[in-house]
């Protein structure tokens, strides 16, 4: 077992060093300078000594290994420079944006697993054909569906039409329910569509008829003894959609007008902040990484014979 989670660990390591790395070659490949398009306006009154000097300040004329092992040492130390939109540390910017985010991420990928678990659920234990069939034909639709559409029509017909939850103003709880709904939607198809696969492919397996001549009724084997082994191949799925919820939220946010991460990308984005882009790009996937690195740990907890060859 600690063979296997240092291999983990290991390899989270690698991702993350990987994906940092390539945003940062991707971010330098950039037409244009960041620093010279925000100081060389005429209307800032800047002298070409003093663009040089803010040009040494965020690092811009060392070499390029040289400036990448600064950048590489400052993540690992937990300084992220400094923004050239702003001039704070990008740590104070994500740390007033990362919040926001976290509480819209965090509820809708609660309401994304209930919604997949539903589904799935309710598909294997119908006893109707066409039932069966509508509802796993609901997580294409879902996934089908872009979210600054569905975010649209949300607002269009909860807030306008039916008045239920205001758009501006309102309670912390009402302001989250369209922007979670939004997020949850999309990511609880891939989920519900392998949780459903997975249980019809446990319900095919031979220990299945023999539980229920022993008396046990259909849900008690589907909670008991077929949901647990169904559950290994959506958990895989979930952590991995759980990266998306950064992508998401910067539609999300920018639809529904809420300030974090996904507005801090957009306003990064504009400005060619390039220290803040790379913090944002390294913080989605320290989370992506973070999460799989938990759904593998606990892998072998809910299958022993992934523990055995641990």
């Amino acid at each position: 077992m600690t063979r296997y989670l240092l291999s983990r660990v290991g390899q989270a390591a690698l991702v993350l060093w990987a994906a940092f790395t390539a945003s940062y070659v991707l971010l330098q490949l950039l037409p244009g300078d960041s620093i010279l398009i925000k100081f060389q306006n005429p209307e800032l009154g800047l002298s070409p000594q003093q663009i040089a000097e803010i040009r040494a300040y965020y690092g811009a004329g060392d070499p390029p290994l040289l400036d990448y092992l600064n950048t590489l040492l400052g993540f690992l130390t937990g300084s992220f420079g400094y923004s050239i939109d702003t001039g704070s540390p990008v740590v104070e910017r994500l740390a007033e944006a990362l919040p926001e985010t976290a509480k819209l991420a965090s509820a809708a990928f609660v309401l994304a697993v209930l919604i997949a678990v539903l589904i799935a659920f309710a598909a294997s234990y119908s006893r109707t054909s066409w039932l069966r069939g509508a509802l796993l034909s609901v997580p294409s639709l879902f996934i089908s569906v872009p979210a600054f559409w569905l975010g649209i029509l949300l607002i269009q017909v909860f807030s306008f039409r039916l008045r239920l939850v205001p758009v501006i103003g309102g309670g912390e709880l009402q302001q989250l329910i369209l922007p979670v709904l939004t997020l949850a939607v999309p990511i609880s198809a891939p989920i519900a569509q392998v949780l459903a696969r997975g249980i019809d492919q446990v319900y095919a397996q031979p220990f299945v008829p023999v539980i229920a001549a022993k008396g046990a009724t259909r849900w008690w084997i589907l909670w008991r003894h077929v949901a647990r082994n169904a559950v290994l191949p959506a958990m895989t799925v979930a952590g991995l959609t759980f990266g998306e919820l950064i992508a998401g939220s910067v539609v999300t946010e920018t639809v529904f007008g809420r300030g974090g991460i996904g507005r801090l990308t957009e306003q990064a984005v504009n400005a060619q902040d390039t220290p803040v882009m790379l913090a944002v790009v390294v913080l989605a996937a320290a989370v992506f990484v973070l999460v799989n690195l938990v759904v593998d740990v606990l892998f072998p907890v809910l299958d022993p014979r992934l523990k055995a060859a641990s």
